[in-house]
């Protein structure tokens, strides 16, 4: 029983510490921002040098790199969100490890 329950839980944490796989154009990166600039959202917007970083120092950079951004989430990677543009948000997509899988950006 013991064996059982052991490989459930390496499963689970090898299930979760892959990013979940979305269809997407590679030109979707560049459209966002576009249209955040639109938005006139001001300073950084996004930071594709933090994926694989620990999200609590990925915060901390987000947080000096743009001193607009009020809100940063700290989310587990797949979860559901609104899709409502905030130029004073980010989201940081985690692993269940505490790393980030997704670029954040400003929205």
């Amino acid at each position: 029983m013991e064996l059982k329950f052991a490989h459930i839980i390496v499963f689970f944490l090898l299930a979760t510490s892959f990013e979940t796989l979305t269809a997407r154009k590679e030109s979707d990166g560049p459209e966002v921002i576009e249209l955040l600039k639109e938005f006139h959202c001001k300073g950084k917007l996004r930071w594709p040098e933090l994926i694989g970083v620990p999200t609590k120092l990925a915060k901390g950079i987000v947080e000096k790199e743009n001193s607009l951004i009020s809100n940063v989430h700290i989310l587990l990677n797949g979860s559901p969100v609104t899709m409502d543009l905030r130029c004073d948000r980010v989201r940081l997509f985690d692993n269940i490890l505490g790393y980030v899988v997704d670029i954040p950006v400003v929205g």
